[in-house]
């Protein structure tokens, strides 16, 4: 049940992810238009309420003038009606018990009112008609009959008068003239002697006010309407072109046409789009330096073991055309020398390229960096591996000497700077592991009496196969590796390691580690 929830909301979504921002943002504004559009068909209700005032009120007149019939004879009749139709825009209209017409207000003066024709009408008239008539039909509204003097008028004609006429009471219908304006018909008895009155008014006013309106309304939507869009189109410029040009960059890095492909940055920009334009224009970049070290890398790993194997061939094809036992043992310890210096070689590149992805999966533990330091001492000792070298860990102070890291590569460090070392100090020398604390900071420095490292070279020796053979030592005894494999190390373990000079002045160098000491806080 879940999982086809899922998928219905998913499709669901699934408009929204074919359309582009543009669209989208233009939508949201047009629809909450819409929404404000609706506040059209409220209008009905506003002349609803108009027109319920009108009836109220063409009851109102209906009665007051029906009493004031009943009050005044037939000579008076007529004066009365005259004044007030004059007065009032207003058609009345006197039957008597039988229905006949007694008095119309029309035949006694000039006519109170005059039902517009349709077709003499301005065309902006014709097109409200039209749309007065679309609203209705939106709202469902029910059709009102059409007004129209009968041929021979009669109370029999108007079914208010005889409603009146049943029970009395004061009656109000409505009809429309040709126009489509809204004409109100009151009917009321007039005294016991069964007169009946109609009055009947042509509320044009009714149907302009709503136009008025609406026409005002629909101004103001179609204003709110333009400046929403160029503001749409303009808020979507700022998102969606950089977000294009973006895009287009994003492309040219992944088709590599473009060697240097110049991701826009957007200085300008302090919102989110800038920091994202920032963000891929960095990625970028460190993505361009990974794979020219990658490059670089894979061209200086061709050209190492190309040596030994051009070296390994010519010694193996000089070995078939030699009988000189001597010179085929000569030709053979060439070949021995080459193969194990391959095997070297394969060793330490398998190392190098898979450190980063291995420490980026390590959980680093506390670390003791003076019993790690002194285990590493006593084995080499004991497996001399130290070339005849006097090895001495000097801890200065009482600690505590604890890092977070990874003890194997931490380990991998110290016998490459200790390897290093034993390979440039002369027989016999000593070496010195020397541990100080710092603040948060610990750092192990290994000194040798060896030639020391210059100025000039001090970063090159730690780019990958760089190599400063010590004098006397055969060629290829060292791949150049070992210093980039422990400042990698290094660094991964939020460290630094450079070469610097012995504090003492003497002869020598100093490869410095520093690396994050474990606080109290970091125990607990």
């Amino acid at each position: 049940m879940a999982e086809r929830a899922v998928r219905i909301g998913s499709a669901r979504r699934q408009w929204t992810r074919r359309t582009s921002l543009t669209v989208r943002i233009l939508a949201v504004n047009i629809i909450a238009l819409a929404l404000m559009a609706g506040s059209l068909f409220y209008l009905d209700s506003y002349r609803k309420q108009l027109l319920d005032q009108r009836f109220k009120l063409a009851a109102a007149e209906a009665e007051i003038l029906a009493d004031g019939l009943a009050q005044t004879g037939r000579d008076g009749q007529q004066a009365l009606v005259r004044r007030v139709s004059s007065q009032q825009q207003l058609r009345i209209r006197l039957y008597g018990p039988d229905g006949a017409l007694l008095i119309d207000s029309d035949r006694l003066g000039p006519p109170a009112f005059t039902l517009v024709d349709p077709a003499a009408e301005p065309f902006l008239l014709r097109a409200a008609r039209q749309l007065d008539r679309a609203m209705n039909f939106v709202l469902g509204a029910e059709p009102v009959p059409a007004y129209r003097d009968p041929a021979r008028d009669s109370a029999a004609a108007w079914p208010e008068l005889g409603a009146a006429r049943a029970d009395g009471a004061t009656h109000v219908a409505q009809r429309a003239a040709r126009d489509e304006t809204p004409v109100i018909n009151a009917a009321a008895r007039v005294g016991p002697d069964g007169d009946l009155l109609l009055t009947t008014r042509n509320s044009r006013d009714i149907t302009k006010e709503v136009r008025d309106a609406r026409g005002t309304l629909g101004i103001v939507l179609a204003a709110t309407l333009i400046i929403s869009i160029q503001l749409s189109l303009f808020l979507a410029r700022t998102i969606v072109q950089p977000l294009r040009a973006l895009m287009r960059a994003a492309i040219r890095v992944r088709l590599g046409r473009d060697r240097e492909v110049v991701v826009p940055r957007l200085p300008d920009r302090g919102d989110e789009i800038g920091l994202l334009a920032r963000a891929l224009s960095d990625m970028t970049g460190a993505l361009r330096s990974r794979i020219d070290a990658v490059e670089s890398f894979a061209a200086d790993v061709a050209h190492e073991i190309k040596n030994p194997l051009a070296s390994l061939r010519s010694a193996l094809e000089t070995l078939e055309k030699v009988d000189d036992p001597d010179l085929r043992r000569q030709l053979t310890a060439i070949a021995t020398h080459d193969v194990r210096r391959i095997d070297r070689l394969v060793s330490e590149i398998s190392e190098a390229s898979r450190i980063d992805a291995e420490l980026s999966r390590t959980e680093f533990v506390p670390v003791d960096l003076r019993a790690l330091a002194s285990a590493l001492v006593t084995a080499r000792e004991q497996r001399g591996e130290n070339r005849g070298c006097q090895l001495v860990l000097q801890p200065l102070g009482p600690g505590p000497w604890d890092v977070p890291g990874d003890p194997a590569r931490l380990e991998r460090v110290l016998e490459n700077l200790i390897d290093n070392a034993a390979s440039f100090s002369p027989e016999g020398g000593r070496i010195a592991l020397r541990l100080e604390h710092h603040g948060d900071r610990i750092e192990l420095a290994v000194i040798d009496e060896g030639p020391g490292i210059p100025p000039e070279a001090r970063e090159k020796v730690f780019e990958r196969f760089h190599s400063l053979r010590p004098s006397g030592e055969a060629f290829g005894s060292h791949s150049g590796l070992g210093l980039a494999i422990a400042r990698t190390i290094v660094a991964a373990h939020d460290g630094t390691l450079v070469a610097i000079d012995r504090d003492d002045g003497r002869p020598g160098a100093c490869l410095l580690v520093e690396l994050p000491a474990i606080g109290e806080e970091d125990e607990e």
